[in-house]
């Protein structure tokens, strides 16, 4: 949890219907996430998921934020109950606009 200093990129995505606030910071070298830092303002569900999604970026390639989905963040904890999968869907939106963000900085 954090700002990330030296971030490749940093997202900022929200949840208009709940005001969740998610904002996703990662440092890439050579093709792999190999730091990702996150600050989220909302309810304990989505601080949660936004807190797994850094540990499953952890390594990563970057290819694979593509992959993550509401349901794979949700099943990483069990599951969720239908009222906080929300906070899933957060997190997934944040690793989705990573991956556009750093589309965007070192286009192949």
């Amino acid at each position: 949890m954090g700002a990330l200093e030296n971030a490749t990129a940093t997202v900022n995505v929200s949840n208009p219907v709940c005001g969740d606030v998610l904002r996703l910071a990662a440092r890439v070298e050579n093709g792999k996430i190999m730091e990702a830092r996150f600050l989220c303002r909302g309810c304990a569900t989505s601080i949660a998921c936004a807190s797994r999604l850094t540990e499953l970026l952890d390594g990563a390639p970057v290819g694979e934020l593509l992959k993550i989905t509401a349901e794979a963040v949700a099943g990483s904890f069990g599951e969720l109950p239908p009222e906080t999968i929300h906070g899933a869907h957060l997190a997934a939106d944040a690793a989705h606009a990573l991956f556009a963000a750093l589309k965007n900085t070192n286009p192949t």
